[in-house]
């Protein structure tokens, strides 16, 4: 299922290859994954649009960089969670758009309804969000996109020991909230 095997060429690019249609293979690979652990972090759907376009404007300037030291989504998420902690830092309100880069092919349902419409199946996801930012991202980048403890350390700057702590210390808020919402109230 994993997308990976195609962008291997990526680290083979030179000034002359066709960055925009490699761009847009990316955003349909991996556009939800970025969009989706932006709004993890901010938690409002303006700002994970907004960070999402600056990190594949971002990507799409540095796309010769990449050089597969990680895999292509741990990239794409390290520059995401980069951007995010650089946007709440200087909360820069621009807008910039990718219409002249990227203009999808068909209409799709938006990013947006269907993340709505997954998050209202899964009550799981409103608990993770409501979790303090130090659990709830490595929970996220574990249990969601399935990177491993080495990856969470090196996108964190934490040692893997620490990483081990702080998802054990999730998971257990995690149940703790489960409980008090199903003795709790039922929707």
């Amino acid at each position: 299922m994993e997308a990976e095997v195609n962008f291997e060429y990526l680290k083979y690019l030179s000034e002359s290859s066709d960055r925009k249609a490699i761009l847009q293979e990316l955003m349909k690979a991996y556009g939800k994954d970025v969009w989706n652990y932006a709004f993890s972090m901010t938690r409002k759907w303006d700002q994970a649009d907004d960070i999402t376009q600056e990190v594949f404007i971002k990507v799409y300037r540095n796309l010769h960089t990449f050089r597969s030291e990680s895999s292509v989504k741990t990239w794409l998420l390290a520059i995401t969670r980069n951007m995010t902690l650089d946007y709440r830092r200087s909360a820069f309100l621009r807008k910039v758009t990718l219409v002249d880069l990227f203009t999808p092919a068909e209409k799709q349902p938006s990013t947006e309804q269907e993340v709505m419409e997954k998050m209202t199946v899964n009550e799981m996801w409103e608990l993770v969000l409501k979790l303090p930012v130090k659990y709830r991202e490595p929970l996220i980048l574990y249990a969601h996109y399935q990177l491993s403890m080495k990856e969470i350390a090196d996108m964190l700057g934490l040692s893997e020991g620490t990483v081990k702590s702080r998802l054990y210390h999730a998971r257990s808020k995690l149940s703790k909230m489960k409980e008090s919402v199903s003795h709790g109230h039922h929707r």
